[in-house]
């Protein structure tokens, strides 16, 4: 026993850092984190780690790195399987129709490698300080890609379309849903309530959370689901057919629509959230949904701003996403934050803590989205316990208040290394 303890407490790696960002503890000057196998296992100034594994007689090796330690980056809205489709996230549209058309052209023009192009994609992720994401996956070619790029997070079948839903496609899903990989994790994605029927939104969720799967949908990313009427009543009892089918004039919003229909919930979180008012961001709250910001894929559709200061003003749930090159520059969810910092600048957000709780949305907020933030394994976070995820970032200052500026200002380009469960992955 004496010779297996000691090889178990001499494969301990120390990373350390100029700062170390833990997300769930203060920021720290000359930090350092305590890796042993995929877990963390210290994680405070680097003095006193060092320190502490001495006088244990821990054995261990030491990697500085000269700029800033951070969980890695959890990216909460993606299609991974997109990647190749590039042409388009480079444009500029009039809208989310205008997009949806030039999206359609080059879908259904076919051949497309979705393995490889995901695969890509998880690359293309990596490399930017991802470490976990929300993929939704709509051909099966793709399923695979966060386990085959070791990637944390949660592949999410998305279900599109099929007007005739009934016992044929209900099995078809629950046939997918048995195939899909178990690591990382599963989930399902009914992709809009434009998209889709009432009898598919009542029906999908029950399926999910039947089998314990997260839920995710795109949601107030298109002009015509947000409310013109916040003082509608009764309308719930038309049961329309589905969304797109409400009596004109009534105005309700697709988040008021699928909160009717119990599909917002803490294991669901929405994409976009861009055309949420008071009450709809209330909502949001009230289930426990957290919301992905997309703000360059919005940008590059030619769709309005999401109220980025609201929902920090008000205490909404959040994370931020990239979406897909299909309709963004680029994967790295740095640019995405700066992205979301400027518009909560531009919307009158003047709290000091700004930059903590963007920060805070790419690590830990992306974990709370996916249902990652908690038990032995956690992500998002540098703490005893949690997932050895990792990323590290150049930055111009040993100052932990201004390399978190940096970070969120400005921190496109600057990863520089990667490590996921212990491994350098970048």
């Amino acid at each position: 026993m004496g010779n297996e303890d000691n090889q178990v407490t001499s494969a301990v790696q120390v990373y350390s850092a100029d700062v170390v960002l833990p997300v769930t503890s203060p920021r720290l000057k000359d930090g350092a984190v305590a890796v042993r196998g995929d877990k963390i296992l210290h994680c405070g100034d680097r003095k006193w780690l060092l320190g502490h594994l001495q006088d244990a007689g821990i054995k261990y090796t030491e990697t500085h790195f000269a700029g800033a330690l951070t969980p890695g980056l959890v990216n909460a809205h993606t299609h991974l399987q997109y990647t190749h489709m590039a042409e388009l996230g480079q444009g500029q549209f009039n809208g989310f129709h205008d997009w949806g058309r030039a999206f359609d052209r080059v879908y259904d023009a076919g051949g497309h490698d979705w393995f490889a192009a995901a695969a890509d994609g998880a690359k293309l992720s990596k490399a930017a300080g991802v470490t976990a994401a929300a993929d939704v996956v709509t051909d099966a070619a793709a399923v695979s890609a966060l386990h085959d790029a070791g990637l944390k997070g949660i592949a999410y079948w998305e279900i599109y379309g099929q007007s005739d839903w009934g016992a044929k496609r209900r099995d078809e899903l629950l046939e997918r849903l048995a195939q899909l990989p178990a690591e990382p994790g599963a989930g399902v994605s009914p992709h809009a309530p434009y998209s889709l029927n009432t009898e598919q939104l009542l029906d999908i969720p029950d399926i999910a959370r039947e089998r314990g799967l997260r839920l995710h949908i795109h949601l107030a990313e298109s002009e015509e689901e947000q409310s013109l009427d916040e003082h509608t009543d009764g309308w719930e009892d038309h049961a329309p057919e589905s969304f797109n089918h409400l009596p004109v004039g009534y105005g309700i919003s697709s988040i008021q629509f699928v909160d009717h229909l119990g599909v917002l919930g803490p294991e669901c979180h929405i994409a976009h959230g861009v055309y949420a008012n008071e009450k709809d961001r209330a909502i949001l709250r009230a289930r426990g949904s957290a919301v992905a910001l997309c703000p360059r894929s919005n940008a590059v559709i030619g769709l309005d701003e999401a109220p980025v200061s609201a929902y920090l003003r008000e205490g909404n749930l959040i994370a931020v996403g990239t979406d897909s090159l299909s309709s963004s520059p680029s994967l790295d969810m740095l640019a995405d934050v700066a992205a979301a910092y400027r518009i909560a600048v531009r919307q009158g957000y003047t709290e000091t803590d700004l930059h903590q709780k963007l920060f805070n949305a790419a690590t830990l907020g992306g974990a709370t989205a996916l249902g990652l933030q908690v038990g032995l394994g956690r992500i998002g976070q540098l703490a005893v316990g949690a997932a050895a995820d990792l990323a590290f970032f150049e930055v111009p200052s040993a100052d932990p208040r201004d390399a978190l500026a940096c970070l969120v200002e400005d921190g496109a380009g600057r990863c520089r290394q990667t490590v996921i469960a212990g491994q350098v992955c970048y």
